[in-house]
């Protein structure tokens, strides 16, 4: 294992079962997933799997070849080393007592993000960020008070093609 996340975009004939049996050769081999996004695309009959891992390329190209051979997928590309856009929506519940409501609201505004709702002890913060915005924001958000954090997973998609 090494430090370098690979992202891995991958087409699947949008039926049921097919996430676990491609979830099934990573777990089957041990091999972790950090994020896992599905949706479907433009083509309904077609779902697109954001899968984010941090292997050795060695193993994970051997990995890429086994999901290209299953019977539903229509497309597999390691996008890791291509221009790429990478998202995650991220939601923050964070501590808003007296003393840090109007600092919370500023990190909110530097960051161009918004709450989506407030409580009398708390507030709930949405960020759609790539992960250094999204690390930066939560080390702000720590010495207020994170009560709990909640991630999407990441989606990836190939630039400038």
């Amino acid at each position: 294992m090494n430090d370098q996340k690979t992202i891995f975009s991958i087409d699947v004939k949008n039926e049921p079962g097919e996430l676990a049996r491609i979830v099934g050769l990573f777990s089957g081999r041990w091999y972790n997933i950090e994020s896992l996004n599905v949706t479907t695309t433009i083509d309904s009959t077609i779902s697109r799997i954001t899968l984010i891992t941090n292997w050795d390329n060695n193993i994970l190209e051997q990995i890429r070849k086994q999901v290209e051979k299953l019977i539903n997928v229509t497309k597999v590309k390691n996008i890791t080393f291509e221009k790429n856009v990478q998202r995650e929506l991220v939601l923050i519940k964070v501590k808003a007592i007296d003393k840090n409501r109007s600092e919370i609201l500023r990190i909110v505004d530097i960051f161009k993000t918004k709450i989506v709702n407030v409580e009398k002890k708390y507030f709930i913060i949405e960020i759609s960020a790539d992960n250094e915005e999204m690390k930066s924001l939560i080390n702000l958000l720590k010495p207020m008070g994170i009560i709990e954090i909640t991630k999407s997973g990441a989606v990836a998609m190939v630039s400038g093609k």
